[in-house]
């Protein structure tokens, strides 16, 4: 009897936890991308906030693979904190649909619903009806999975033994919110525990007043995988995290307080105790999001109160390039040069991180960089798209000699951040080597890098103020850089043959500097493409 209820037990519950992965799977199949590309377009708006996390989970049976991707989402700067929390706030409610599915007990045809699945999956040619299939195939091995748990355990349902230890956890209330934050967090699946606790309450073992302590338990252990993915993340990922653990505990607290009351409500709601578990899981979600819907903006404070430090939001996207503008060419120009001012303050960013990883031995400091080389990416993607459907309107002389020096100004301060991770790249082989360099070496690469920050400041002055004297003082600093690497590679050469210099780190030294010297030469042709469009203008 124990074989038998053990094997049932665990391979239930392992037909029920894999239909659940498979539900979720076929319904992401289906969506395709979409409902990333949801989450990435969201407005600031709260409640359209709570209705996308609502929809998505529902989707993906998982509050925590939603919450996750929205911790990813805000670390790499695709959502601001205040975004992430409506977001969060419907999660919860979408996870609950779980449980409404299984109350409508569907065991009996758990094995034609398989069956069907299995058909379409296989058979299917179209894409759609194949991962619908996957979907029924999951819906179906749930309920067997469940079918499985509830026949073993319905024998104990009459054991005196087993009946006064369910009965202690139906009349200790903070026993079962224990209870069910702990089997979440182990097996992290608040649908997975909500599933077992409907079984148990089917056979009668838990009743309402012990299954709705358990289920607010749940939504609290739910929280230990968000916890876990936002380890080493940002710090608004961080406080979303924070959040989403926080918004269930106090949730949790209030349903508490008024749990009596609350129960009573819910038993009124079904002439099923399934369905009663059910609804109190849903209610208590909904409520939960109005109630904190009006403090939203209290509650992000609270939150960065309780995580301290200045979030540093990296946005990936383009702000300037406005569709409308492209019927008018001189303004469409003009944003697009904003936009590729914009990329040149990543580049800058970018250079200075490196500079500061590799001189101060702070691998910390190079964190923000991928992010920003990722936005070099989206940008010189979105503004070539932008200045290449220009090309397709009627433009004068003047505004087509632009665009090219414009794109040709595009690729080069996205070469500055590939240059910038070769030198993270650089840092980083110090660092972890701790190879030594003199003060002398030291000193040098600070120098050059001086000469490369006034560049940058040059160069990016000269795209905003379209000013030729800006421009030309970039090309003057230029050939002083050209001198210092020439003067630099001598200096290298003459403390390797007095043996000063440490072999492996003189292989680091000279690739730091001819990384620098690629860097100052695109920042020259950014200015050179600024000077040609700008004296072509005043010729005119």
């Amino acid at each position: 009897m124990t074989r038998e209820l053990v094997f049932g037990i665990f391979g239930g519950l392992g037909l029920f936890i894999y239909g659940i992965h498979l539900m979720g799977d076929g319904l992401q199949r289906v969506a395709g991308d979409r409902f990333r590309n949801v989450l990435k377009a969201l407005t600031s708006h709260p409640i359209k906030g709570v209705l996308v996390g609502a929809g998505i989970t529902a989707l993906i049976q998982s509050s925590s693979a939603t919450t996750v991707m929205v911790v990813g989402f805000v670390n790499a700067g695709l959502m601001t904190f205040v975004q992430s929390l409506g977001v969060i706030f419907g999660a919860n409610i979408g996870t609950t649909i779980t449980a409404q599915i299984i109350a409508f007990k569907l065991t009996n045809y758990a094995l034609p619903i398989i069956g069907i699945g299995m058909v379409l999956n296989i058979f299917a040619k179209k894409r759609f009806w194949k991962f619908l299939g996957l979907f029924l195939l999951g819906f179906g091995i749930l309920f067997l999975g469940l079918n499985i748990m509830t026949s073993v355990v319905k024998p104990f349902a009459d054991n005196p033994a087993v009946i006064n230890a369910f009965v202690s956890i139906n009349n200790r209330v903070l026993y079962g919110v224990l209870i069910g934050a702990a089997i979440t967090a182990l097996i992290q699946s608040s649908s997975v525990t909500v599933g077992i606790i409907l079984s148990l309450v089917s056979i009668g073992l838990i009743d309402i007043d012990g299954a709705i302590p358990i289920i607010l338990g749940a939504n609290i252990g739910t929280c230990i995988t968000v916890m876990l993915a936002s380890i080493g993340t940002s710090i608004s990922a961080r406080r979303a995290a924070i959040a989403h653990l926080l918004y269930n505990v106090i949730g949790a607290i209030l349903f508490l307080i008024v749990l009596k009351p609350f129960t009573a409500l819910i038993t009124h709601t079904s002439s099923s105790i399934i369905r009663q578990c059910a609804n109190a899981h849903t209610i208590m979600k909904i409520i939960e999001a109005c109630v904190f819907l009006p403090f939203i903006g209290l509650f992000a404070r609270l939150i960065e109160k309780i995580v301290p430090g200045k979030a540093i939001m990296i946005e990936t996207g383009p702000k300037y390039l406005e569709k409308h503008l492209i019927n008018t060419p001189v303004f469409a120009l003009d944003a697009a040069t904003k936009e590729i001012v914009v990329m040149a303050d990543h580049a800058k960013e970018m250079v200075i991180e490196a500079a500061d990883g590799f001189i101060n031995l702070d691998e910390k400091a190079l964190k923000d960089l991928p992010k920003r080389e990722e936005a070099l990416d989206s940008l010189q993607e979105a503004i070539t798209d932008y200045l290449m459907s220009l090309t397709q309107r009627d433009l004068s002389e003047e505004e087509s000699r632009r665009i090219p020096a414009l794109l040709h100004s595009v690729n080069d301060i996205e070469r500055i951040g590939d240059h910038s991770e070769n030198l993270m790249e650089l840092a980083i082989r110090r660092i972890e080597g701790n190879l030594p360099f003199s003060k002398e070496a030291i000193d040098e690469i600070k120098l050059m890098l001086g000469k490369i920050d006034g560049m940058l400041d040059g160069a990016i002055k000269a795209l905003t103020t379209n000013s030729v004297e800006d421009a030309k003082k970039v090309l003057l600093i230029e050939d002083e850089v050209d001198d210092l690497t020439e003067r630099l590679r001598q200096n290298h050469i003459d403390r390797l043959g007095k043996r000063v210099c440490n072999v492996r780190s003189g292989i680091v030294f000279l690739d730091i500097i001819s990384n620098l010297e690629k860097i100052g030469d695109h920042i020259t042709n950014v200015a050179q493409a600024v000077m040609g469009r700008l004296q072509w203008d005043a010729a005119r």
